[in-house]
């Protein structure tokens, strides 16, 4: 999904739920929008290692406005 409208941070929620080291190896963060209305979208991302283990996670609330011309 291509989101291109403008949009403003409403409130952001970031939780650690591991300690990244040296040896943790390769890491995936992944992100999606989970719901776009007219006014607020909702998104969540995550980071994982390759075995699918959780290092930590977010969700935010974001204002959406029309780009002005």
């Amino acid at each position: 999904m291509v989101f291109n409208r403008p949009r403003r941070k409403i409130l952001l929620a970031s939780s650690y739920h591991r300690t990244l080291t040296s040896t943790t190896g390769p890491v995936r963060a992944e992100g999606r929008v989970v719901s776009i209305g007219k006014r607020v979208a909702f998104a969540e991302g995550r980071i994982t290692d390759a075995a699918g283990q959780l290092y930590a996670s977010a969700t935010s609330t974001l204002l959406v406005f029309d780009r002005k011309t």
